[in-house]
């Protein structure tokens, strides 16, 4: 059984998140080369670049679904949950902050962060909520709501929604419509029993399993410092290159 015993964490979802960071920096590394001119425009775009982000972040947005369960389904927990909402949306923030001094023309306005704080609030009704409506709420959103899409939510005012038909240029944008379908499926999922599932693994995790994990223990200071890495790496490595 893979619940570390001194955390009660199940450190095989700690794994699925690590999982989820290589690939967002995988992804995220190969953009970067794109937005610094390395590569031509358009590289990272289409096809299985889009899927692929697509993928990672449905990946990132359940998992915190998931989370919200493992942390409040047996009661919910006030002070823990304002706290953690507190540090994601003070990320989002700092996200919206430096992008807009690093690429005003695509600052992020609402990206993954603004997506799992907001939905974090409007999930809660759903905390008690039985698995089969949850669900169907997540269904609605994916399928339901899109047909609400019209000018009249056009503007930055509504930008959260995603049912605007302009949205600005933007480095990231993941809008509750659709994004809050992943978040309400990884809560229902929770709600399900899924959570037994990952239920596996050492009873006792050594030191690989603990170093395997800690990404994802750690994923949103993680996040936050991953993009700049890769843009200081990938600067001087074209640095070195040139005088080669």
């Amino acid at each position: 059984m893979s619940t570390s015993s001194e955390t009660g964490r199940l450190i095989a979802v700690d794994w699925l998140r690590t999982l989820a960071i290589v690939a967002m920096a995988a992804f995220h590394f190969g953009r970067d080369f794109e937005v610094l001119g390395l590569v031509p425009p358009g590289t990272t775009f289409g096809g299985l670049w889009d899927l692929s982000a697509r993928t990672i972040a449905s990946t990132f947005i359940f998992l915190a679904g998931l989370s919200l369960w493992l942390a409040h389904g047996r009661g919910f927990r006030r002070r823990p949950y304002l706290v953690r909402l507190a540090q994601v949306a003070g990320a989002a923030a700092a996200i919206s902050l430096v992008t807009w001094i690093a690429v005003p023309g695509a600052w992020v306005r609402f990206g993954i962060l603004h997506s799992i704080a907001l939905s974090s609030v409007l999930a809660l009704p759903f905390l008690r909520a039985p698995a089969w409506g949850t669900a169907s709420a997540a269904a609605l959103v994916l399928w339901g709501l899109p047909t609400l899409r019209g000018p009249a939510f056009d503007g930055l005012l509504w930008l959260w929604t995603g049912l605007g038909t302009e949205v600005p240029p933007m480095m990231d944008y993941e809008p509750m419509v659709p994004w809050l379908a992943p978040f309400l499926a990884g809560l229902a999922f929770g709600q399900a029993g899924g959570i037994a599932l990952f239920r596996w693994g050492p009873a006792r995790p050594g030191r690989l399993a603990r170093a395997l994990a800690w990404p994802g223990r750690h994923a949103l200071p993680v996040y936050l410092v991953h993009q700049p890495a890769l843009v200081g790496a990938i600067l001087a490595g074209a640095w070195l290159w040139q005088r080669m």
